[in-house]
């Protein structure tokens, strides 16, 4: 007998991570296999790799944020220190650097990894997501601005999402650099320039005030105007002559040109960073416009240099993340996720005492014509089983029985209309298949 005094192992996961029930699983393949269908419809491939890396490979190039203050790190037992990944980028420039000349390209990859950040679970913030991440490597040109942000805007008209819903900014590392060179400032100056910046639209006015004076001193007043230009010919406007004449500030107009002419409206966001230190170019968000979920969804940008912390051949890259869970507050929020629906088409109702291997031949003969199908062997009443089908979801029920084996005709009822039919198992499969089809359509 157990001691009454023993603490019971808590039912409760994790904090700051998830179960998924049946229900909640539908949801999430829902917004999981959304995205991977439109970054297959562009060309894009998967790939994978492990949640475990050494903890260098984000010591180098993701942040001192990142890698000091989020992510779960420690030493295994050969003496290795390691990380449970935190994102995947560092991962596929690895993968990319492994096999730079056997890999053609332009290289178009995607993947869909879990990733883990020591956060303060909050809305639209867990420990553990999923995350969308789709890179383009081996195109030097804006075509690879314009697709990729293609790529996340049909994401989200794929959900059914209006333009209206969402708003894509875009900023460029090249022309923040030369707004800070023109002030003078030492690395770690710029660098802390970069984090306020980051951080603006999370701090109160004065606090901004204050941080800009410290670092920037007598720069900070024009600092100040340029961070609340409302667009890049404004931001412009206000610069240095050197910001003005920029490739960072040509290289704004002009993919802000192209995609108003493929349109796409996009607004330039002088405060718009990105929290990763490898980002070289441009940067963008896509930005939720709802009163109750003001957050970015979507957020990448241009990363050229990633390659040279293993020595390869420098390879042009851009890309971006969109996580599972900011996505589907998204689509709580608009009312975009569809209603739970069970995968299994039919629920197959068995009468007390009919033979289990008539029943099994019956059920094996629908699955082989691609009817996904549950046996109920519980011997409870046909009206109970009916109700256990209604529970899970399950559009469709037969009940099976010695009168029903003996015709060779069976009763199909579609739950959500109440229909009846009484036919050969063939011709309800063909019924089951017909109608679950022109429903997901």
């Amino acid at each position: 007998m157990k001691d009454g005094s023993e603490s019971k192992i808590s039912l409760v996961p994790y904090k700051g991570v998830r179960d998924f029930y049946p229900d909640q699983m539908s949801e999430q393949n829902f917004i999981l296999n959304t995205m991977r269908k439109v970054a297959e419809s562009f060309g894009y491939e998967e790939y994978s790799a492990s949640l475990l890396e050494p903890s260098e490979l984000y010591k180098a190039k993701s942040g001192d944020e990142i890698v000091n203050e989020q992510t779960y790190s420690f030493t295994d037992r050969g003496g290795r220190e390691v990380t449970l990944r935190p994102e995947m980028t560092p991962s596929l420039a690895r993968m990319v650097a492994a096999k730079r000349r056997e890999i053609p390209l332009p290289l178009r990859w995607f993947s869909i990894p879990n990733i883990f950040r020591y956060e303060n679970p909050q809305r639209g913030r867990t420990r553990e997501h999923w995350q969308l991440n789709v890179d383009i490597f081996g195109v030097s040109g804006i075509e690879a601005e314009i697709e990729v942000i293609s790529v996340a805007r049909e994401i989200l008209r794929s959900y059914g999402a209006k333009d209206e819903m969402f708003e894509i900014r875009i900023n460029n590392r090249a022309l923040q650099n030369a707004l800070l060179s023109s002030y003078a400032l030492s690395e770690t100056d710029k660098k802390n320039v970069m984090k306020i910046l980051d951080r603006k639209d999370k701090m109160s006015h004065q606090e901004f005030e204050e941080k800009a004076n410290v670092i920037l001193r007598s720069n900070a007043p024009e600092f100040r105007k340029l961070t609340e230009a409302r667009d890049i010919d404004g931001f412009l406007a206000l610069a240095p002559e050197a910001v003005r004449q920029s490739q960072g500030a040509s290289e704004v107009r002009e993919l802000m040109k192209v995609l108003k002419e493929g349109g796409v409206t996009a607004i330039f966001s002088p405060c718009l960073t990105r929290g990763f230190d490898y980002y070289t170019r441009t940067v963008f968000e896509i930005f939720d416009t709802g009163e109750n979920n003001k957050r970015a969804l979507f957020g990448g940008g241009r990363y050229d240099d990633l390659l040279d912390i293993f020595g390869a051949e420098e390879l042009t890259a851009f890309g971006f993340g969109v996580g599972d869970v900011t996505m589907r507050d998204f689509l709580e929020t608009y009312g975009l996720l569809p209603k739970n629906q069970s995968s299994t088409h039919l629920y197959i109702c068995v009468v007390p005492d009919t033979a289990f291997s008539a029943v099994n031949r019956a059920s094996e003969l629908l699955r082989q014509k691609g009817v996904n199908v549950a046996v109920d062997f519980s011997n409870k009443k046909i009206g109970d089983q009916i109700k256990t089908a209604v529970r899970k979801n399950i559009p469709f029920t037969m009940v099976m029985g010695g009168d029903e084996f003996g015709s060779g005709r069976f009763r199909l009822k579609e739950l959500a209309t109440g229909a009846e039919e009484t036919l050969k198992l063939e011709d309800a499969a063909d019924a089951i298949l017909q109608k679950t089809s022109s429903a997901k359509t």
